[in-house]
């Protein structure tokens, strides 16, 4: 199986009938095993590495990917594995947190337009403007602090904002940036003993917050924001995948399975010399292996 048909199943190019409810959580395909799954994924992480590379060399594209979830989906495990064989100099990772009062002086995507990956580079966004459609939409004091003007804020800002979302990603894609976004769709029983595990360990009690469980409350809301979100902005050149969270065995692959396919459709190769790059190589290996002057014609 390519990995274009692994992914497909959790690809969502047109929203307008998306319904999470048809997207289970703790589904795997017929992968039922945890070794199998690393396999597949270790196999990916060699072909990440190799993509990467042309990336890097050929210069006209980059790589947006956009990672959203409930906390505890396992979005830092997500990209920790699956980019690990991918060089660090052509790989950037911002994690977005609430946002500062400085950025709060700006409109909602500023402070992610400033992280934008240049052509030839990957560039990972945990957390995005998408949580301005997310918890600000679920939390409305959030909203309160933006210092918008009262009239700005309709019962269509929502909507308003899909559509400034879909236009931005519309223009970065004609402008070579090839945007992949992830929704790692985690159940809340799961959810639950992911936070468990975290106060029992002394090594992930560092993880655990307060406000992660508060959020608990308010699970319904969230999951129809996300189910908005997908709905309005799934689109073929910069499409979600619902990818099932509960076995992070299994999320790994399929992230990587995505990635290698966004890569592999741009059907990269190394750049080609021109005739004098080759001629002035060709004296240049004449000179190294006569350790002699270098002589080009």
């Amino acid at each position: 199986m390519t990995p274009a048909e692994f992914a497909k199943p959790f690809r969502v190019s047109d929203g307008r009938k998306f319904r999470l409810k048809d997207h289970d959580p703790a589904g795997t395909l017929h992968i039922k095993a945890k070794q199998r799954a690393q396999q597949l994924l270790a196999k990916g992480i060699t072909q990440l590495s190799e993509l990467q590379e042309k990336l890097y060399a050929n210069g006209h594209w980059a790589l947006l990917l956009i990672f959203q979830a409930m906390d505890a989906a396992g979005k830092d495990g997500a990209i920790k594995h699956v980019m690990s064989g991918v060089n660090p100099q052509g790989c950037e990772v911002y994690s977005f947190k609430a946002p500062s009062e400085a950025e709060l002086s700006h409109d909602f995507m500023w402070r992610t337009s400033r992280c934008l990956p240049e052509r030839g580079r990957i560039g990972i966004f945990n957390r995005s403007y998408y949580e301005e459609v997310l918890v600000v939409r679920v939390r409305k004091e959030l909203l309160a602090r933006q210092r918008l003007a009262k009239e700005l804020v309709t019962k269509d800002i929502w909507n308003e904002r899909f559509e400034d979302i879909n236009a931005f990603e519309r223009y970065l894609t004609r402008n070579g940036v090839v945007i992949r976004k992830f929704f790692l769709n985690i159940s809340k029983q799961e959810q639950r003993k992911r936070f468990l595990s975290r106060l029992e360990e002394p090594s992930k009690r560092w993880k655990f917050e307060m406000g992660d469980v508060r959020d608990r409350e308010y699970w319904d809301d969230y999951m129809e924001a996300y189910e908005e979100m997908i709905r309005h902005t799934a689109s073929p050149h910069a499409p979600w995948y619902v990818v099932p969270a509960d076995k992070k065995w299994f999320t790994r692959v399929v992230v990587a399975a995505a990635i290698i396919d966004a890569v592999e459709g741009l059907e990269l190769e190394f750049p080609k010399l021109s005739a004098v790059k080759l001629k002035e190589q060709k004296a240049a290996r004449a000179a190294l292996l006569g350790d002699g002057a270098l002589r080009v014609e």
